[in-house]
């Protein structure tokens, strides 16, 4: 009878087996306007926050002021922010082309900031494509239609027909802050429109903005518009709202630092506004890949 009951119980207790991970989907979390040698704290209090999240880190320039030397980099943004510059795939601001040719941070950020003489790229995350353009337009020999970054941005859109793509960049197209619209970035951003991008971020205005969709016009378009955020919360100091609010801005925050949380799905993606220590600014939503 016992016999019978040991066969039994191996006939029906479940496998003891460890069920196999299910990989998460990837992770992008950063921020713009990062780094002021004369007053840390608030670089400090963001780097804080991304010690707790793994995943790729983006800078949307302006990564240490006031000039992006290699000094200011080895000793300012090094102590906080370099500690994931292993994991950083950075753009650059006009703060860093005050050292000539953005030597300092092209010399500390390497490979991963791409070309020094282009500082434009592409590279894919999990089920994504993320593009890196470079909107310090007269430092590469401008950023119109007929430019060598616009050309390079087509072909690497039509060569990288991923379903979902973000984009990155220092200056906004839209932005109801200080520095307002960036006109400049107008025929890049017509064609991000045109290839289809989900989500585009800046920096270069220290605050955090988020947009409805827009076309390549600037109008809403929740079907096949790019949703857009400011993310200027690094930690070099705030400013103010006085251009009149745009009327797709949905929501926006000037006193706050924060890091901007993405996580990539396959054909959507959710994102969190982190505040840091103290902070009570918080924003999150999901949106689809179209």
């Amino acid at each position: 009878m016992l016999a019978l009951a040991a066969v039994v119980s191996l006939l029906v207790a479940p496998p003891d087996v460890t069920p196999t991970p299910v990989p998460s989907d990837p992770v992008l979390v950063g921020a713009g306007d990062i780094v002021d040698c004369n007053d840390r704290v608030g670089s400090v209090k963001t780097a804080a926050l991304i010690d707790k999240i793994p995943g790729n880190v983006f800078t949307l320039g302006d990564n240490v002021y006031e000039s992006g030397s290699i000094e200011q980099f080895a000793q300012c943004y090094e102590p906080s922010w370099g500690r994931f510059r292993n994991r950083t795939r950075p753009a650059a601001g006009n703060h860093d082309y005050r050292t000539k040719g953005a030597r300092g941070y092209f010399q500390y950020f390497g490979a991963a900031a791409g070309d020094p003489k282009l500082g434009y790229y592409g590279y894919d995350l999990g089920a994504w494509h993320v593009i890196v353009l470079n909107s310090n337009c007269k430092e590469i020999g401008g950023c119109g239609a007929g430019s060598a970054e616009a050309a390079w941005l087509k072909q690497d859109l039509a060569s990288h027909p991923a379903l979902c793509t973000v984009a990155m960049y220092h200056h906004p197209r839209f932005s109801s802050a200080s520095h307002g619209d960036i006109t400049w970035m107008d025929d890049l951003w017509k064609i991000l429109a045109a290839g289809g991008v989900d989500v585009v971020l800046a920096g270069h205005d220290h605050v955090y903005e988020r947009f409805a969709p827009l076309d390549a016009a600037g109008h809403t378009d929740p079907d096949h518009g790019i949703r857009s955020f400011i993310v200027g919360t690094g930690g070099k100091s705030h400013y103010k709202f006085d251009k009149g609010l745009h009327p797709a801005s949905e929501a926006h925050n000037a006193d706050t630092f924060g890091v901007l949380k993405l996580t990539l799905h396959p054909d959507s993606y959710d994102w969190e506004f982190l505040p840091v220590a103290g902070g009570t600014f918080h924003d999150s939503g999901s949106g689809r890949c179209h």
